[in-house]
């Protein structure tokens, strides 16, 4: 009996030591949830980091992909990454917001980045970096800002002049600079989910909205937009975004890994970002199925008259001292 009691005692013993080793060799996973096509800038950065850290960490991470909001929506991927439902996200610069960091709505100023360069003076330098650290209070660390270029604005008639505006419904994210962006051009600001809008723009619950070429064409918005006016009036970006508690958790060398894989996925990034929505506008051309009108220089200064109020409107909300600092970083 006793020989039996010591055997079983070893297997025992054995079996769990088994399935710590089991358990200690199994891989970290980050779900990395998005709400756009795989085929995107962002889709293709995330897919690119997938391959990135997973080599860099031997296999000791896996990362797992879920776009086209096969998760979460735009309203609720936030909420699942601070509940740590996701680890990652990259969500557009204009859910900040919503979430309590309103400085993140200066992104979402009209005409305030005179050029991709004058972006990446704000984004890559001591300016953007600040703004990142304000999402750490929400247990949020922010690790990169990725690009998805200027925004134009679609409808199912010619938009030349702001009058063109009066009395569209016009989708926008939940940001209160699109909605009074909409409104100076007398439009009827629509907040709908990305996931939603093929579908109202289908149907006629909105009549328009903004994008980068690349959203429009993934999303097929093109076969149900008759008119598409390239007006650069706004810009759209992400920020790549973790989960604190977990980040802060990890071994000190994975975390330096993936920082070195975010790094190269965020100059992969760029580099395809304007590619991808120059590829995208062409292939809208070649569809037939969308007028593209590119405003004249009077008609590019009557969308900037309109327009321009909508920064001084949210120096109260956004911070005079923020945009200020944007403005100086972007026209330096």
């Amino acid at each position: 009996m006793a020989i039996k009691s010591h055997i079983k005692a070893l297997v025992v013993a054995l079996a769990a030591a088994a399935s710590m080793s089991a358990w200690a060799d199994a891989p970290i996973v980050i779900k990395f949830s998005h709400v756009v096509a795989t085929d995107t800038p962002k889709g293709q950065a995330a897919e690119r980091f997938k391959q990135l850290a997973e080599k860099a960490t031997n296999g000791r991470v896996k990362v797992e992909i879920y776009p086209n909001s096969q998760l979460y929506k735009d309203k609720e991927e936030l909420e699942a990454l601070q509940l740590g439902a996701v680890q990652m996200l990259a969500p557009s610069l204009a859910k900040f917001g919503p979430l309590g960091v309103k400085e993140f709505e200066a992104f979402d100023v009209p005409y305030i980045f005179p050029s991709k360069q004058g972006l990446y003076n704000v984004t890559e330098g001591p300016v953007g970096k600040s703004l990142l650290q304000k999402l750490e209070p929400k247990g949020i660390t922010g690790l990169a800002y990725w690009d998805n270029g200027f925004k134009e604005m679609s409808a199912n008639r010619p938009l030349h002049m702001p009058a063109d505006f009066k009395g569209l419904k016009m989708r926008i994210q939940a940001s209160k600079v699109l909605d009074a962006q909409m409104r100076a051009l007398g439009a009827n600001p629509q907040v709908l989910a990305f996931s939603e809008v093929y579908q109202a723009l289908q149907t006629g619950v909105v009549d328009g909205t903004e994008n980068p070429p690349s959203n429009m064409y993934t999303q097929k918005m093109h076969e149900v937009q008759k008119h598409l006016t390239l007006s650069n009036h706004g810009y759209l970006g992400y920020a790549v975004i973790v989960n604190k508690k977990f980040w802060d958790g990890l071994p000190a060398d994975i975390r330096a890994s993936l920082e070195k894989a975010m790094r190269e996925a965020t100059t992969f990034e760029k580099a395809i970002a304007q590619r991808d929505n120059d590829m995208a506008l062409e292939a809208i051309k070649k569809s037939g199925k969308t007028t593209i009108y590119t405003l004249n220089p009077a008609e590019q200064a009557a969308w900037r008259k309109a327009l321009l109020p909508v920064q001084k409107d949210m120096e109260g909300r956004i911070g005079k001292d923020v945009l200020g600092a944007i403005s100086k970083a972007a026209n330096q």
